[in-house]
């Protein structure tokens, strides 16, 4: 009889590079002179007064008005922050990866984080607080997971995700939008963020520094545009009736 040995943890190779990327980035700042490490938060950081005039003002200069969009996803506040982003990413990195590739997968994750800097922007216009952290475009991997989750789980279980990830359906956007558990998911994250933005669940964590802003347009950017990120659909079989040979 022959046996397969599944892996423990089936994570794309492309998360897992990516995942090491941030903790090294991390691990790097804490060798730095504080003086370094601040100039380099601050070239990186996504912070609004940028673009209402104080891009020659800050570290990076106006190079950063394009770069920080992107650059800002790649810091972290503390060791908690990182693990935290790291295990939705982990979790909702690995099925996005899993069913686009690597490419697609890393446009889709800039593209949230991009939009949701600019969900921050919107309602920060010409402040200074710094944002940093990749919870923006994990939001919005989170957002495009939702568009295929609940379509395996009605094909017979969140298994499919793993092992025909392509097979699974996508669900349109118009039916998306009216899917009463894509619509409470939503609504679940979307409160969220609205108490942690007055204060409610952020015991010892200042609710001026969780970026609620831009974990809801992050969010809303993968629900709403992943399809425009995802492969072509191939003929899909009906995989209910698919035997699992073990």
């Amino acid at each position: 009889m022959i046996q397969r040995h599944e892996p423990l943890f089936n994570v794309p190779q492309v998360v897992v590079v990516l995942l090491g990327l941030l903790f090294a980035i991390h691990a790097i700042r804490w060798f730095l002179p504080e003086d370094l490490d601040t100039a380099m938060v601050l070239s990186m950081a996504f912070i609004p007064s940028r673009y209402a005039g104080d891009a020659a003002l800050l570290p990076g200069g106006t190079t950063a008005l394009f770069t920080s969009p992107f650059t800002y996803q790649l810091l972290h506040g503390n060791l908690t922050h990182i693990m935290f982003n790291g295990l939705w990413l982990l979790a909702f990195g690995g099925i996005i990866a899993m069913r686009v590739g690597a490419t697609r997968f890393l446009a889709f994750s800039a593209f949230t984080g991009v939009v949701a800097a600019l969900a921050f922007l919107t309602f920060n216009w010409g402040g200074r607080l710094p944002v940093i952290g990749a919870s923006g475009a994990v939001a919005g991997l989170m957002g495009g997971a939702m568009r295929f989750l609940f379509s395996a789980i009605d094909l017979g279980g969140i298994g499919l995700l793993r092992e025909a990830p392509q097979r699974v359906p996508l669900m349109p956007l118009s039916v998306a939008l009216k899917d009463r558990r894509v619509l409470v998911a939503t609504g679940i994250l979307i409160a969220i963020n609205l108490l942690a933005f007055v204060g409610v669940g952020t015991a010892g964590v200042s609710a001026g520094a969780i970026a609620w802003e831009s974990h809801i347009g992050g969010y809303l950017a993968g629900l709403l545009t992943f399809g425009l990120f995802d492969r072509p659909a191939p003929k899909r079989p009906d995989l209910r009736v698919v035997p699992t040979i073990h």
